[in-house]
């Protein structure tokens, strides 16, 4: 799938956000550091780093991505044995400084730091609540809403003021918490949003990472240990580590999308490999939608697994017929002169050599709104293509997200009002497929129970508050 990091045309899903959590290692924030350019792809929005000295809490957030953000001056002043980051991208929230990540709050009892992944159904109940109590907020994103609730609490120990004020929200979270002396991570009863655990050793001393993905974990030489499990919430201290299960089992909801697109293909992610996940989604499309045709192409970067499954399957050459730019800036000046699909041609150019004269098969991971799905079909055929076929590794994305994941509304996702015929000669594509429901868990080896498909299903697992008035997207506030 394409996104929208130019500001252009792209249409499509957003990354959500990554975190990520250091305790016990004497480089705690450059670790963080390199562990958010791992999570890169899961926002690039903003970045920040929270660091313990064991006295003090000191932070360093920004715009944009963590090379622009962060230096090697500004991650020596961020010292301490224990950090805690963040990656975002909003999925209500507005875009500025203020909602940045890591959020900190000052309490009688000391100081906390939250980065969180995820989004709250109940944030807006809550707030009106803290705020009719004499709470003032200072950012728009629901997390805040977890502080406010922290500082409420009339829980003795950090650790029980924390599941105090998780047991009052509803919803999707993946938490890292840091104040003077202690980390703390927790992930929501249902399971929504990945977190993993692992452990690193320095001088012959065992330190904790806990984080959004493996991948980060493998750069910084952690050893992967477990997930965080549904419900959990782990303390990290001069102790070591104590792990709770304050609150009532829930039927699992782990994110399907995060196999199809979000998380990185060299993860493992709720037990099992993305890329082979991935490939596996590509060969049964393959076997479900076979079309005679020359060759198999993916649009990059999301699609090439699967387009490599595709073509395995189906025993068809697979070859690289989109090429992606990857350093488009967030920004660019479309020139007065028309230039036809400027806008996905900045980040994607078809390579006629080997598209011309070809029957090709096209393999996604999603159409959206189908607007970029349209250019990028038409794109392939002014090389001379003779046939165009889509084919998308998920099933078709009908129902917006409300855990964490920037969909856009119901009415403006096409399959959700749109047969696969119309969106076919809509996108003007000589053929159109998706990925079944029941091939998509055939891929993954798994039923099906245990995952979140609501964006594929409108199957809902957690009832919705109510949503805001002139809300477009989710409900009140956000969170990558």
């Amino acid at each position: 799938m394409v996104h929208d990091t130019a500001g252009a045309v792209f249409d499509g899903f957003h990354e959500e956000c990554g975190v990520v959590g250091v305790y016990g290692h004497p480089e705690a924030a450059n670790l963080a550091y390199l562990a958010l350019y791992s999570l890169q792809h899961r926002g690039q929005e903003s970045a920040g780093i929270t660091s313990s000295n064991g006295q003090t809490l000191l932070t360093h957030k920004g715009m944009g991505l963590v090379a622009d953000i962060f230096d090697e001056k500004l991650i020596r002043r961020l010292k301490g044995p224990s950090a805690i980051g963040h990656n975002r991208y909003s999925t209500a929230g507005s875009t500025m400084l203020k909602n940045t990540q890591p959020l900190l709050a000052k309490y009688t009892l000391g100081s906390v730091a939250i980065a969180h992944n995820g989004n709250l159904v109940n944030a807006e109940e809550l707030r009106v609540r803290l705020e009719a109590g004499g709470s003032i907020f200072q950012s728009t994103v629901d997390t805040e809403v977890i502080l406010h609730l922290i500082a409420a609490s009339q829980a003795g120990q950090p650790v029980d003021r924390i599941i105090d004020a998780l047991s009052q929200v509803r919803g999707a979270y993946s938490l890292v918490f840091l104040s003077e002396d202690h980390m703390i991570a927790a992930r929501d009863p249902y399971g929504f949003r990945p977190l993993v655990l692992g452990r690193i050793k320095h001088a012959g001393k065992t330190g904790y990472v806990v984080t959004s993905e493996t991948c980060a974990l493998d750069l910084i030489g952690a050893q992967y240990e477990r997930e965080v499990q549904a419900g959990e919430i782990i303390l990290f201290d001069a102790h070591g580590m104590t792990c709770y299960n304050p609150f009532p089992r829930a039927p699992s909801a782990r994110c399907i999308f995060e196999h199809v697109y979000f998380a990185r293909p060299d993860s493992t992610m709720f037990g099992q490999n993305v890329y082979h996940a991935r490939k596996s989604f590509g060969r049964q499309l393959a076997r479900e939608a076979p079309v005679e045709a020359d060759v198999v192409i993916p649009v990059p970067d999301s699609g090439v697994p699967a387009a490599l499954g595709y073509a395995e399957e189906a025993r068809l050459p697979f070859e690289m017929g989109l090429i992606r730019n990857h350093y488009v800036g967030r920004t660019f000046i479309e020139p007065q002169s028309s230039i036809r699909h400027f806008g996905v041609k900045v980040k994607l150019n078809a390579q006629a050599d080997i598209l011309c004269g070809k029957r090709v098969i096209v393999v996604d991971d999603s159409i959206v709104r189908g607007t970029t799905c349209r250019k990028i079909v038409k794109m392939i055929r002014a090389t001379g293509a003779r046939e165009v076929h889509l084919r998308i590794s998920a099933p078709p994305t009908i129902a917006p997200c409300f855990y964490g994941v920037d969909t856009p509304t119901r009415r403006e996702l096409i399959a959700s009002s749109h047969s696969v015929e119309e969106i076919s000669r809509y996108v003007t594509a000589d053929s159109l497929a998706y990925l079944s429901e029941e091939g998509m868990y055939a891929g993954l080896q798994v039923n099906g129970n245990g995952f979140c498909d609501a964006c594929f299903t409108g199957r809902y697992p957690l009832a919705l508050g109510s949503r805001p008035k002139g809300s477009q997207l989710s409900l009140f506030g956000e969170q990558g």
